[in-house]
């Protein structure tokens, strides 16, 4: 008896190491120090030495049962897209940059061909949002999961200057609201749209003339990074005052996250476009447009609060970083919490 008879292929670990070493290696920044496959990763504090209090925000997240649907359409190149945006977004949210990323791949049946794909989404995201990826570990776990199933987590490490940090504490009435659009139910929820959509390759693989797209390809379209629009905010010389994550939890959640005590958010839901997989979700499982909006994005990824005189300024940049943006409400004095009307 071995370790390989046992379930485990420690060959199989080597291998999926040196296939995905080249999507790694596309991630890298300067500051990352040493090579892929230590026991740990180092990057290097210098690029942020000449900030006046350099202060450390970080994330951590799982794609969720999106995943369910990778397993059915056997694809796995974007879910780790998925894995690093509900990560680095929350960053972002807070004014970080985001600085370096690690993963967490537990299988039931190592591939190093699956692994790398997936390992190669993962790379994307980070690209995407111009984070080093410096480590990670693939857990070959036979028993606990299926042979042809995985889960997918990972944690990300940012950096801002104090007194750039996003808290809302500054927010006031009269503060105007901007939306990014999203790209479609992003990484939440997915328990409930596999009660609603029937979960086979067939169903998933049908194309709808609503959507303009397979139902499958409609739901497995990677979260949005909005990394680089928030960026381009601060570098056009927009103060965001206050940032929302539209992620589990909808509107309802998330927005009164966002507000200091005695200010209020109103969001108007016809300020923007609804995508069609919401109103076919809705419609097919019967959902309350409550419920929508207290568990979905409802095309809505990312809330920005502004100074009035600075939306056209902050709309100008997040469209220059291919963002769509939306003026979707204001603030006002009130109770702590969102309006939707």
């Amino acid at each position: 008896m071995d370790y390989k008879n046992a379930g485990v292929d420690i060959e199989a670990g080597y291998k999926s190491v040196e296939l995905m070493k080249k999507h790694v290696q596309e991630t890298m920044r300067p500051e990352v120090l040493g090579g892929i496959g230590g026991f740990s990763g180092a990057f290097s504090m210098s690029a942020f030495k000449n900030m006046e209090k350099p202060t450390l925000v970080s994330g951590t997240d799982g794609v969720g049962t999106k995943l369910k649907l990778a397993f059915i359409l056997d694809k796995h190149d974007t879910v780790g897209i998925d894995c690093v945006a509900m990560c680095v977004n929350d960053i972002a949210c807070a004014g970080g940059e985001p600085l370096f990323f690690l993963d967490y791949i537990a299988c039931g049946k190592n591939v190093p061909e699956k692994i790398a794909t997936i390992v190669s989404g993962v790379a994307d995201g980070c690209k995407q949002s111009e984070a080093a990826l410096i480590g990670g570990e693939t857990a070959e776990m036979p028993g606990f999961y299926p042979e042809d199933e995985y889960d997918l987590a990972g944690f990300a490490v940012g950096v801002v200057d104090e007194k750039d940090l996003i808290t809302g504490k500054d927010l006031k009435a009269g503060d105007v609201l901007i939306g990014m659009a999203s790209s479609g139910v992003h990484s939440n929820g997915f328990s409930l749209v596999r009660k609603v959509f029937e979960m086979t390759r067939e169903n998933l693989e049908t194309y709808h003339d609503e959507l303009g797209k397979t139902l499958g390809e409609a739901l497995i379209e990677p979260t949005r990074i909005y990394v680089k629009a928030l960026k381009e905010i601060k570098k056009a010389g927009v103060k965001i005052k206050a940032c929302s994550h539209i992620t589990g939890g909808g509107f309802y959640e998330n927005v009164p996250r966002m507000l200091p005590d005695g200010v209020r958010a109103v969001i108007r839901k016809d300020s923007h476009e609804v995508p069609p997989i919401f109103r076919m979700l809705a419609k097919k499982g019967d959902i309350a447009e409550e419920i929508m909006y207290n568990t979905y994005n409802m095309g809505i990824g990312m809330i920005v609060a502004v100074d009035p005189a600075e939306v056209e300024t902050a709309m100008a940049a997040m469209r220059e970083a291919g963002e769509t943006p939306y003026v979707i409400g204001f603030a006002e004095a009130g109770e702590k919490g969102v309006t939707l009307c």
